[in-house]
C-alpha cells in the first residue's frame, strides 16, 4: 500500500469516528430509522396508462409484450408455447390450473426438489406468475411464492412466459415496488431476456436465463 492510499484510508476512517462520535457503542443501525424523502410518484398516470408504459418498456428490453382479458389468457399461453415449438414445459406447483386449460400436446413438469438444473435444461419452457411489475423500469420482480417456484425454474429453460396482471400487479415505480416486496424473499429482477456484450459490444442472448421473455399482461375487466 502507498502512503498516499494509506493517509486516505485514515482520512476517511477519521471521518467516521467523528460521524459516530455521539452514537452509543451499543446501538446498531436497526436500532434508528432513517427517513427517507424519496419521490413515490414520478408522474400522474390513471391505471391503463401505467400498464402501457410497461409494455411500452418492456418491448424495449427485446421482450414480447402480448395483451389479453382473464378469458383468453388460456389461449395466449397456449398459442406461445406451440409458436416457440414447445414439447415440454415447467410449471411452478401453485401456479392456477385454469392458465393450461387450452395446452394440447405438451409435458407438463411441476416444479419439485428432484427437478434438477440438468432435467431443466432438457425442458423447453416455463410459464409463471410475478409479484409484482414496475412500469418505468420495465421490470419484472418474481419472489419465488406459490405462482413463481423456485429460482431455477425462471433461469434454466430458453423460454419464459410471465404472467402479469393488470392493474393490481403493475406498479409505476420502484419506490413504489419496495413496500410490497418482502425482503426475506428470494427475489429475482427481470428486465427482458438474458443478454450480454462482449468486449465488441456483440449482443449475446441466453446467456445467464432466457433467451426469450413473453409477457402476457392479463387486464381485468
Amino acid at each position: 500500500m502507498t502512503h498516499a492510499s494509506s493517509s486516505s484510508r485514515e482520512e476517511v476512517l477519521r471521518r467516521v469516528r467523528a460521524a459516530l462520535a455521539d452514537v452509543p457503542r451499543e446501538q446498531t443501525p436497526r436500532d434508528v430509522p432513517v427517513p427517507r424523502d424519496y419521490d413515490l410518484v414520478h408522474a400522474e398516470r390513471t391505471p391503463a396508462q401505467t400498464a402501457d408504459l410497461l409494455a411500452e418498456h418492456l418491448a424495449d428490453y427485446r421482450a414480447h409484450v402480448h395483451r389479453t382479458d382473464e378469458a383468453g389468457l388460456p389461449g395466449t399461453v397456449a398459442r406461445l408455447l406451440a409458436e416457440h415449438g414447445t414439447r415440454s414445459a415447467v410449471v411452478p406447483d401453485g401456479l392456477p390450473e385454469e392458465w393450461l386449460t387450452a395446452l394440447t400436446g405438451v409435458e407438463l413438469l411441476r416444479d419439485a426438489a428432484d427437478l434438477t438444473p440438468r432435467r431443466l435444461d432438457e425442458v423447453d419452457s416455463v410459464v409463471t406468475g410475478c409479484a409484482l411489475a414496475i412500469a418505468e423500469t420495465g421490470t419484472l420482480v418474481l419472489d419465488g411464492s406459490a405462482a413463481q417456484g423456485r429460482r431455477r425454474i425462471t433461469l434454466v429453460p430458453d423460454h419464459h412466459i410471465c404472467v402479469v396482471r393488470a392493474p393490481e400487479q403493475v406498479v409505476g415505480s420502484v419506490p413504489q415496488a419496495m413496500p410490497r416486496l418482502d425482503p426475506t424473499r428470494p427475489l429475482t429482477w427481470i428486465s427482458g431476456p438474458s443478454a450480454t456484450s462482449d468486449i465488441e459490444l456483440d449482443r449475446v442472448e441466453g446467456v445467464h436465463g432466457p433467451r426469450r421473455l413473453d409477457v402476457v399482461i392479463v387486464t381485468s375487466s
